[in-house]
């Protein structure tokens, strides 16, 4: 099992560690739902190091990058970054990702899921041309986001870089906490706001950031955050977790994700995509919020009034912020309508739930 430079940090702190994608994580640490109250009313500090960094370079990188991914990254300048997917030939989803422009038409960083690294990389590959350069630089990069509402002015005192005034998907490249070369992204997956800082590991950078980050955020109750309320923080806000909503044999269209794919380009399994928008989907990913008392969870069979097995829960928690239970699940297109009601067997019991809107919390 690998360990992050952050590992024994989290272990000082207490942290509830765990196996997830092979590194050994920190799950909670003064429990989830504290965690994530934090975060969503001031900030908190999480320690996503096992996540995939790969840089493309060349002249024919972009060409790459349109090839596999469903988002049209031509439109990205230097300094900008975006949400994408890398459909399969069955129009599945490899994986999901971020597309990070170093500098336009040139060099590119590409943020993948942990588990995925292998599984991408060879991937991509396949579609590499031999004038490509390709990098895998995860094992030697840190990530830490901070995330919430007071994320950014906790930071700004530890850079001469305007990160308050940071666009959403758009990041700058310089010196922070005594650190050079360190990437500050307006990115993350909380819907809490913040950053995400992206580092070389080496000597003590490391903890060198991470006290920085906590010496500065004292005054207002700054914490470290597990990978559980990471995971009620994203579900709240209806974003997707790779192998739970979106998968090899989901579709980015059956998945919600129409807005990362543009047909003004050719791409892996374009065509498919084009055929099943103008003939619509059979199944769509939906936000429930239970009616009756119960937590959905992962795999829960989901069914219509009558008993009919009509889907599946694909992820579900109860909700810190609205204190009930929400999830997330494919059902047939006949009832995923806003306001259809559905039925989760939960403990051998059928308990009422209805379709809304995402996201649960605005």
């Amino acid at each position: 099992m690998k360990s992050t430079p952050f590992t024994a940090l989290h272990q000082a702190f207490g942290a509830k560690m765990a196996e997830f994608a092979g590194y050994n994580m920190p799950i909670s640490y003064s429990g989830i739902n504290d965690e994530h109250h934090a975060v969503r009313n001031s900030a908190g500090v999480f320690d996503v190091s096992h996540m995939g960094e790969f840089i493309l370079k060349g002249e024919h990188a972009l060409a790459l990058i349109q090839q596999i991914s469903s988002n049209d990254a031509a439109k990205l300048q230097d300094g900008q970054a975006q949400y994408s997917c890398m459909p399969n030939e069955n129009g599945g989803i490899v994986d999901d990702m971020l597309v990070y422009c170093i500098k336009q038409n040139e060099v590119y960083m590409l943020v993948v899921n942990a588990s995925n690294i292998q599984k991408d990389w060879d991937w991509i590959q396949q579609f590499r041309a031999a004038h490509v350069e390709m990098h895998n630089i995860s094992d030697k990069t840190c990530l830490l986001a901070i995330q919430g509402p007071l994320a950014t002015k906790i930071l700004q005192p530890l850079t001469e870089m305007n990160i308050r005034d940071l666009k959403y998907y758009t990041f700058v490249k310089g010196k922070f906490a005594g650190v050079e070369n360190v990437l500050v992204s307006a990115t993350g997956y909380t819907g809490a706001g913040g950053v995400e800082i992206y580092f070389e590991d080496q000597g003590e950078d490391a903890i060198k950031i991470w006290n920085a980050v906590f010496e500065a955020g004292a005054s207002v109750g700054i914490k470290p955050i597990g990978l559980g309320a990471r995971d009620t923080l994203r579900l709240e806000k209806g974003f997707c977790l790779y192998g739970n909503d979106i998968d090899d044999y989901s579709t980015p269209l059956e998945a919600g994700l129409g807005w990362i794919t543009k047909f003004n380009k050719d791409f892996t399994s374009s065509e498919f995509l084009k055929k099943q928008k103008n003939i619509g989907v059979e199944k769509r990913l939906i936000g429930f919020e239970m009616v009756d008392r119960g937590i959905p969870r992962h795999d829960y069979i989901i069914r219509d009034a009558e008993g009919n097995l009509i889907g599946r829960v694909t992820s579900g928690t109860q909700s810190p912020t609205l204190n009930k239970g929400i999830g997330m699940g494919y059902v047939l297109t006949a009832f995923s309508a806003v306001g259809s009601e559905l039925y989760i067997d939960i403990r051998d019991k059928q308990i009422k739930a209805v379709v809304v809107q995402l996201p649960f919390v605005k």
